[in-house]
């Protein structure tokens, strides 16, 4: 029962976070990432990980950390992407890693197209007055790739390995 609060519960809730405020400020807190890491920890000792299984999803959020710095080092992301990158591949595994990165280059697409046309029309009146939406709306504002990386979780979340580990323990 615990492993299942832990993926449909928290694991949700800490990915929602870090999507919000990287869409509100453009970053993402370290201690996302961190809980992310630890809440896994706990979720693998109560799902009785093997030393195996526990090495393939670690295997997973150090591949997931050196294409996530590659990509802040080119300039495509920030290092809180990156960082949320890597702890979301953690509990996601070698197995679900290539789905998941899929995903998340779909969806980053999607949001990108979806900001640059909505920063091509002015913000009506009653919504410019929020700081997040004009930083957002702004002509050289970056993209909150958190956004992309939570909603690709989210997608391929009930189809992964962690997601039937947690129904059967």
């Amino acid at each position: 029962m615990f492993a299942e609060f832990l993926v449909l519960v928290l694991l949700p809730a800490l990915l929602l976070a870090a999507a919000g405020w990287d869409l509100a400020s453009y970053t993402i807190p370290n201690f996302l990432p961190a809980l992310l890491v630890l809440f896994f920890a706990a979720f693998a000792l109560v799902a009785h990980f093997s030393l195996a299984m526990a090495g393939s999803h670690l295997l997973a959020a150090l591949a997931a950390l050196l294409l996530g710095f590659g990509l802040f080092a080119a300039g495509f992301i920030g290092g809180g992407d990156a960082k949320l990158f890597a702890a979301a591949a953690l509990w996601l595994g070698v197995t679900d890693l290539a789905l998941y990165a899929l995903a998340a280059s779909i969806c980053g697409g999607l949001l990108t197209l979806l900001l640059l046309g909505f920063r091509k029309f002015p913000l009506p009146a009653p919504i410019a007055r929020h700081g997040w939406i004009i930083r957002l709306h702004g002509e050289k504002a970056g993209i909150p790739y958190g956004v992309a990386l939570a909603a690709a979780a989210f997608i391929i979340l009930t189809h992964s390995e962690i997601f039937r580990i947690a129904a059967a323990a």
